[in-house]
């Protein structure tokens, strides 16, 4: 259990910096390349053996973690467009409510239970998700022709999730999360250096220092919310469904809550409503390992 509540704080971590990226005007793009580059490095560090590239590369999950991490950075500007589009409620919910997609792999993949108890708590989990994303009146409209973008976030955000417990329980070894982390954010931050090149080339972007370090400080959070959710996926006293019940919902509530104390967030009644089945829903979850 504690490999699940460091990842739900790394995570909610990450939240918190990247409100702060909008307060000291944080270019988005450069402080998350710098941020897949910290991650890789912190994961080679936390790496206890010796560093072989000839043999990495040719791990069964080397070229599997080449297209996660594509798909990883590739998420994140499907989310920058959502919500530049539909609106940052629209962008949080598709996020949020992608945990459906590993939940169902892990009954159908893995034979995992669907007690009553526990379908309840999903279901409440969901219903929560909604409640406390929603926390503005905002104008956007969900056009049809808007509408692909939140559903790749959805589906994006799904494949993640669902790709990391099926590379973990299949290929990665328990000595080698680290190096597989490490690995799938370096292939992010090369895509990410790549596209940045590319934009360059046509255009002239100037690479600032704050953003670097602002990459720096997301980083090292997100690593560890990845480590420790594989962590926290390997222990076999709990089922995956109720891991990424628990880890979306509190990441969510955790994040809410920061949104309150240090931001002075405001929440309308359905978000207090959300934040109430949020809890409720944890607890079910929970209850039912």
């Amino acid at each position: 259990m504690i490999y699940l509540i460091s990842s739900i704080l790394a995570a909610s971590l990450i939240f918190v910096i990247f409100k702060l990226f909008s307060k000291y005007n944080i270019n988005t793009e450069q402080a998350i390349i710098a941020n897949y580059i910290t991650a890789s490095f912190s994961g080679v560090i936390a790496y206890s053996k010796p560093i072989n590239i000839s043999t990495i590369s040719h791990e069964a999950w080397f070229f599997k973690a080449f297209i996660l991490g594509i798909i990883f950075i590739l998420v994140f500007n499907l989310m920058a467009i959502t919500t530049q589009k539909n609106g940052l409620s629209v962008a949080a919910v598709a996020t949020k409510m992608s945990l459906v997609i590993p939940i169902v792999f892990g009954i159908l993949a893995y034979d995992e239970g669907t007690g009553i108890i526990k379908v309840i708590g999903i279901i409440l989990a969901l219903i929560a998700v909604y409640l406390t994303s929603v926390k503005t009146t905002e104008n956007s409209e969900l056009t049809k022709k808007n509408l692909i973008f939140p559903i790749l976030v959805f589906i994006g955000s799904g494949i993640v999730d669902t790709s990391i417990k099926f590379l973990e329980t299949r290929y990665v070894s328990k000595d080698d999360v680290p190096i597989f982390s490490a690995t799938i954010f370096g292939f992010a931050a090369l895509t990410g250096i790549f596209h940045l090149l590319y934009k360059i080339s046509f255009s002239t972007i100037k690479i600032e220092l704050k953003n670097i370090l602002a990459g720096i400080g997301l980083g090292v959070p997100n690593y560890f919310s990845i480590y420790f959710l594989i962590k926290a996926l390997r222990h076999d006293g709990i089922e995956s469904s109720t891991i990424f019940t628990i880890n979306n919902v509190a990441v969510l509530l955790v994040s809410t809550l920061a949104g309150i104390l240090f931001f002075k967030e405001r929440l309308f009644l359905k978000n207090w409503i959300g934040i109430i089945l949020a809890i409720l829903s944890i607890i079910l979850v929970a209850l039912s390992v």
